[in-house]
């Protein structure tokens, strides 16, 4: 397990590592081309962000032209960033990651095939909320969270919520939803979020707790209803839906970002030229008005900010963890 003290140390060293690096010179010269990894299948939340900021990195101080998006989907996002930690330190090479996989991962996993310090973080991307929404499996009389409580209780062998996998921040909220409600949710781990959200909405399982703006579009076709939010305040494209907290369970709140991140050995200036090109993609009216279509707040960050979020998230989800009681083994 990876303690604080080490874990702050090793966010703190990749610049210093960065700045060693005999690639430094080629900062000033945009690369050729660059890939962009991202751990879950094509269409899911993520993805949107990857996408939709990689094709406005063309013409810039870091890149000629556009960047392509290579999906490498399993293991919760583990398999890309277990790619991105041997690729070049040039720049070449980034990855869009969800943040538990940087603050939470390290709780879970006692093998984790990538440490912290494998990565420089560039700009966080986009913000997200998730959500429980329920499909035909459930009675259309139920209709609010209490509700869904309360069947699933009196529906135990029913009683199940998909999420984007093992460990994934959705898995941990619906771990918690079951605990603080005294309530046995039966976890079903899917290959990403899009999968879980369609088996609720062919009625295959009765929830699925996911990025919330994963729901929009069966949302707005009635194919499905969402019930609760995990933000602080209520997700802006999903207003008349209210949050867990303001339905009495006020440890059930997350608010989690795509982040963009590079190998730790890619020099400072490089590091610099992507977060330029990434935060100024991510202030054009197109790429905002687009994540939020898909439930997502376009949001830029310094690198430096980024890094005290994964690290404060990681104090946070320590003991969240092992109250659930989760590891890689159960």
């Amino acid at each position: 397990m990876t303690t604080r003290r080490l874990f702050v140390q090793a966010l703190g060293g990749t610049a210093a590592l960065g700045a060693l690096h005999p690639l430094a010179a080629l900062a000033a010269e945009a690369l050729n081309q660059v890939k962009i990894l991202y751990g879950f299948p094509a269409g899911s939340a993520g993805d949107s962000v990857a996408r939709r900021v990689g094709d406005k990195l063309g013409n810039s101080a870091f890149t000629k032209n556009a960047a392509v998006v290579d999906n490498r989907p399993g293991a919760g996002g583990r398999i890309a960033l277990e790619a991105l930690k041997t690729s070049p330190a040039d720049g070449s090479v980034l990855a869009v990651c969800q943040a538990s996989a940087l603050s939470t991962y390290p709780h879970i996993y006692s093998k984790l095939n990538y440490a912290i310090g494998d990565f420089a973080p560039i700009s966080i991307g986009a913000v997200m909320t998730h959500g429980l929404a329920v499909g035909p499996m459930v009675p259309a009389s139920v209709k609010t969270l209490k509700d869904y409580i309360a069947w699933a209780k009196a529906n135990p062998k029913e009683a199940s919520y998909g999420s984007p996998g093992a460990g994934s921040t959705p898995h941990f909220l619906g771990a918690l939803l079951g605990l603080n409600s005294g309530t046995e949710l039966k976890h079903i781990p899917y290959r990403g979020s899009l999968p879980a959200v369609n088996d609720v909405v062919g009625g295959q399982i009765a929830s699925s707790m996911t990025p919330a703006g994963d729901y929009l579009p069966f949302a707005k076709a009635g194919k499905l209803r969402v019930l609760a939010t995990s933000g602080t305040t209520r997700a802006p494209y999903l207003p008349d839906v209210p949050t867990f907290a303001e339905q009495g369970f006020p440890e059930i709140v997350a608010e989690e970002w795509f982040g963009f991140i590079t190998p730790a050995k890619t020099p400072p200036e490089v590091i610099k030229a992507a977060n330029a090109a990434i935060t100024t993609a991510l202030k054009d009216p197109a790429i905002i008005e687009g994540l939020f279509s898909v439930g997502l707040v376009a949001q830029g960050s310094t690198p430096e900010e980024m890094k005290k979020s994964i690290q404060s998230e990681y104090e946070r989800w320590g003991p969240l963890v092992k109250k659930i009681g989760f590891t890689a083994e159960s």
